[in-house]
């Protein structure tokens, strides 16, 4: 048996058949056997080119299989040192620790290194017991969500409105304020829209929409700027406005002849009520080149020199307009019908109720001149010239119908006391009432309407006490 291993041991090594001491060799020469390969290959000189590159190559693949599988096999062997622990490595690290029963790989492509401890993995939440503290959220990841950050704060963002914009956005605004007249509207839309740097234009736009409009449109914008000011826009900004539209007075004069006086008197009121400074006029003496522009400027210098104490330019405008007082216009009617009872001048007086912008209250004109003629000591002549008056009105269409019956039952209804004023009120209005059917102004059923006053019949002595009827 001894013999029979000394033999096996002494004997030559078939192909194929490693031992221990040869693997480890390998593993310490990889290329070794490549080299003794070649060496043989050259003492036979019987191959040709093409046979020893074949051969040359299968054994350099044989080589490297071998080489893998040696590897593999004794990897945790090379690596152990005397005293047990990895060669190279710390003995207190995770990784130089040996474990047994750690998982390899087994097609020799992993690291080395043992696996994690089941923890950490994809869809897990991790190893049980860890604690993770809280991290800073990202916006770059996709599953950000802004409204779960906290308290979250929405602002309004208005974009700033553009020069070719602002116009279209002004215009129905100012339009709609001469209808109503609350200048708090304004304001409440004005902050609501982002007009940036261009906000001093909304008063050159108002400007210039009232000078094309009544004297009473005029008065609003007047009222606007007042209180528009310092609280919308500034001084500076105010005078900016003004600047530009005495820049533009040569275009505005195609549309309204008389822009320059009215511009002079929109000066003057702004500087009455504080909107411009005081020194706005100083600051174009002697520097304006427009004839127009020199024009409104010394409208204005008028308007103020004529105002000493610098009182607020109410009437600047005229009356105009139900903003008014009764009383007042009450009062505006009576002098125009004294003006035209003096004149004569039906299209003067026209101008004048024209100017007062009340339709509504055109039947008061109406009351006071038919009681005019009845308190006239020239019943026939005030008769013949407030019949023409009215006439002339009622052709025109400036009173309609309902204002002219309005003004005729309002005497109708007054007339008792009317009366006691004058004692033959009765027989001057049923005259006063037919020429005016007569010539056309009033219906037949308002002549109809008129109050007659009875007479009473007495009882005469050849009668025997018989009433006669």
């Amino acid at each position: 048996m001894a013999t029979e291993v000394d033999t096996w041991t002494s004997a030559p090594k078939a192909d194929g058949v490693f031992s221990l001491d040869d693997n480890l060799a390998e593993a310490d020469h990889p290329y070794s056997v490549d080299d003794d390969l070649l060496n043989e290959a050259e003492v036979n000189g019987n191959w040709t080119p093409q046979e020893k590159a074949l051969h040359e190559a299968r054994l350099k693949a044989k080589a490297k299989r071998r080489l893998r599988k040696s590897s593999s096999r004794n990897s945790t062997s090379d690596s152990l040192s005397e005293s047990g622990e990895l060669a190279g490595s710390d003995p207190n690290s995770p990784k130089g620790k040996v474990n047994t029963n750690d998982r390899k790989s087994r097609t020799g492509k992993g690291r080395g290194l043992p696996k994690k401890g089941g923890a950490g993995g994809k869809g897990v939440w991790g190893a049980a017991g860890m604690v993770y503290e809280d991290e800073e959220p990202d916006m770059r990841d996709p599953n950000y969500d802004e409204s779960a950050q906290g308290d979250t704060v929405y602002a309004t963002v208005v974009p700033e409105i553009d020069e070719k914009e602002l116009e279209n956005m002004v215009n129905p605004i100012v339009q709609e304020y001469f209808e109503h007249g609350d200048t708090r509207e304004v304001q409440m839309l004005l902050k609501e829209l982002n007009l940036g740097q261009h906000k001093y234009e909304f008063s050159s736009l108002a400007v210039s929409l009232s000078l094309e409009g009544k004297a009473s449109h005029r008065e609003l914008t007047s009222r606007l700027l007042s209180d528009l000011s310092g609280k919308v826009l500034s001084q500076s900004e105010m005078a900016r406005a003004f600047d530009k539209i005495l820049k533009e007075l040569p275009d505005l004069i195609l549309d309204t002849p008389e822009a320059p006086q009215m511009l002079g008197q929109f000066v003057a009121r702004a500087i009455a009520d504080h909107v411009l400074p005081m020194s706005f006029l100083d600051c174009y003496k002697g520097k304006v080149d427009c004839e127009h522009a020199r024009v409104a400027l010394d409208r204005a210098e008028v308007l103020l020199t004529m105002k000493r104490e610098m009182v607020r330019l109410d009437n600047v405008w005229g009356v105009g307009g139900g903003q008014r007082p009764v009383k007042h216009l009450v009062k505006e009617m009576n002098l125009l019908l004294k003006e035209y009872l003096i004149s004569g001048d039906v299209a003067e007086a026209e101008h004048c109720l024209r100017d007062l912008e009340v339709p509504h209250f055109h039947h008061e004109l109406v009351y006071e001149a038919v009681v005019m003629v009845l308190e006239s000591k020239e019943e026939a002549t005030a008769s013949r010239v407030m019949i023409k008056l009215l006439q002339s009105f009622w052709k025109t269409g400036l009173i309609t119908v309902d204002q002219m019956n309005r003004g005729f039952k309002r005497v109708y209804d007054e007339l008792p006391e009317i009366s006691l004023d004058v004692p033959h009120a009765h027989s001057i209005m049923e005259t006063f009432v037919d020429l005016c059917y007569q010539e056309a102004v009033i219906t037949k059923q308002l002549r109809d309407a008129c109050p007659s006053r009875g007479r009473k019949r007495f009882v005469s002595e050849g009668d025997g006490g018989v009433i006669k009827n």
